[in-house]
């Protein structure tokens, strides 16, 4: 039997751990974050095909959102293009600023 190796395996186990958390952590956030695009995609068209019907887009993205993202958008008109920008949730304000994702859709306005 070889001295000195007992318990190398539990020392091992305890330094893998962290990394193991950090990395589900990043997977949970890159996955946040596409389902954020994918959120903000539907916003948009949603306000497109609200302001080809003539009525405001604003209001129309925010109620295609979940609860928990009609915070987190901003919206912007410019003719028949509507702009989404949506922040994932994320444990630091700052890297959800960071990962804020952008989605834009067009319809002929109904004025013209």
């Amino acid at each position: 039997m070889i001295r000195g190796r007992a318990g190398q395996a539990s020392v091992e186990l305890l330094a893998g751990v962290p990394v193991l958390v950090l990395a589900l952590l990043v997977a949970v956030q890159l996955f946040v974050t596409a389902y954020s695009l994918h959120l903000a995609d539907g916003a948009a068209e949603a306000g497109a095909l609200a302001l080809a019907g003539g009525a405001p887009a604003e209001p129309a993205a925010r109620a295609a959102l979940p609860g928990w993202a009609r915070d987190r958008i901003s919206v912007a008109v410019s003719g028949g293009r509507v702009d989404v920008s949506v922040r994932p949730p994320a444990p630091l304000a700052s890297v959800g600023r960071a990962l804020a994702v952008d989605a834009s859709a067009w319809a002929k306005p109904a004025d013209g």
